[in-house]
């Protein structure tokens, strides 16, 4: 068993926060290795996020970080990558009931395929996204038909699944966990949230603003799970 751990590749997406930080601990506590993890730079006003996944990277012994430079704000579309107001202070029920204005328009499937093509240049076939549909903003592409559909593509249009038969996996641990669920096995994988970083509207120093649909969803989480929240909220 583990001779046949000792070589599994793997492409982690690394956003800086919560659910890809634990998604990381996963694939790690699972055997794939090496591991790479892969964050963007696509125009998004909490950039602060990308920090947090440089550190993260370090944290967990990553082989490669990359960072993507893409320009997302060019097509607008989205509270995330231009000046529109930032969600505050929704109740529960209204950040399931709806696609909020803080999507944004194809994030994922641009995401995961730059993560497809690292995996054909590096012969890695599993890709993990810390996608989940249980406490979330309504995002369409955070769904498990989403990443199935996704992965069926995949085995279809790329070199390294139609000719060495190696087929792409798309893996999405926490997609049928709630957030209180996420933090707790994170935390038995030794996380440390004090780490990431969820807030879409953070303080020019980088305190997160504890009202947007992420700040709430996280401090519902560590609640539910019963542990101190590390977060610093301005």
């Amino acid at each position: 068993m583990e001779q046949h751990k000792t070589h599994r590749p793997a492409i982690v997406l690394s956003s800086g926060g919560l659910d890809s930080t634990t998604c990381l601990a996963i694939a790690k506590a699972d055997g794939f290795s090496p591991i790479h993890s892969l964050s963007f730079d696509y125009g998004q006003r909490h950039r602060h996020e990308l920090a947090a996944a440089q550190r993260i990277a370090g944290a967990f012994g990553v082989a490669e970080h990359r960072v993507i430079t893409i320009d997302l704000a060019q097509f607008g579309g989205s509270a995330l990558t231009g000046d529109g107001e930032i969600p505050k202070d929704r109740a529960g029920a209204d950040m399931g009931a709806g696609i909020p204005v803080t999507y944004v328009p194809a994030r994922n499937t641009i995401f995961l395929s730059y993560a497809l093509a690292w995996g054909e240049v590096i012969g890695c076939n599993n890709i993990f996204i810390g996608i989940n549909a249980v406490d979330y903003s309504g995002y369409p592409d955070c769904r498990p038909e989403f990443l199935l559909a996704f992965e069926r593509m995949a085995n279809l249009g790329t070199q390294l699944a139609t000719e060495t038969g190696r087929r792409y996996r798309m893996h999405a641990p926490l997609v049928h966990l709630s957030k209180a669920q996420i933090i707790q096995r994170g935390l038995a994988l030794g996380v440390d949230y004090s780490l990431t970083r969820s807030c879409y509207d953070p303080a020019p120093d980088g305190a997160a603003c504890g009202r947007c649909d992420a700040c709430q969803l996280r401090r519902r989480g560590f609640a539910e799970a019963g542990v101190a929240d590390p977060t610093r909220y301005a």
